[in-house]
C-alpha cells in the first residue's frame, strides 16, 4: 500500500473537458450546478481556475474532491478559502476541510448527484455502496465545507 495521498490524475480527454467547463462556467453557463474555483496558489501566489461541482447538503455547501489531493486541495488547505464563479457572479468564500470521520452523509449525496460524472474517480465506490464502503474511501476524497461571504 502507497503511502502518498490518492490523486487520479485526469486523461487528456478529462483535462480538455474540464477547459471547457471552466471556461462555460466563466462565460455565464453552469453545466449541471458546476462552477469555476479559484484559489490562490500556495507556491505560486497565482490564482488556480479549476471546473468544481458545489454540493449542497443540510444547508451547508460544500466542495469535494473527487480526484483526490489534488493541487487545488492542496492550494485550498493553505488559502483557506477562494472564489466560485458563473459569468460575472462571484462568491468568495472561506473553506474548512473536514475530517474523514464526518464524510459520509455528504459523500454519499454527492455521489447520488454528480456520480454519473465521477464515479471513475472513487474507484467501485458509489451512493449505492455500504456505508462501510464509503467511509473506507473517505480518507482519498477531500471535502471542505464552505462559507460564503456576503
Amino acid at each position: 500500500m502507497s503511502s502518498s495521498p490518492y490523486y487520479l490524475k485526469g486523461s487528456a480527454l478529462n483535462v480538455r473537458l474540464n477547459g471547457v467547463v471552466g471556461w462555460l462556467a466563466r462565460h455565464g453557463l453552469s453545466l449541471a450546478g458546476s462552477a469555476e474555483l479559484s484559489v490562490r496558489g500556495r507556491k505560486s501566489g497565482r490564482l488556480q481556475r479549476v471546473p468544481v461541482n458545489p454540493h449542497t447538503h443540510g444547508g451547508a455547501q460544500y466542495l469535494v474532491s473527487a480526484r483526490g489531493h489534488s493541487q487545488w486541495v492542496r492550494n485550498m488547505r493553505a488559502a483557506g478559502g477562494g472564489e466560485l464563479r458563473v459569468g460575472r457572479k462571484v462568491r468568495e468564500f472561506t473553506a474548512v476541510e473536514l475530517p474523514d470521520a464526518e464524510k459520509l452523509p455528504i459523500l454519499r449525496t454527492y455521489l447520488e448527484r454528480w456520480g454519473w460524472q465521477v464515479n471513475e474517480y472513487f474507484q467501485g465506490v458509489t451512493a449505492a455502496s455500504s456505508d462501510e464502503e464509503i467511509t473506507a474511501a473517505a480518507a482519498d476524497h477531500p471535502v471542505f465545507r464552505i462559507t460564503v461571504g456576503n
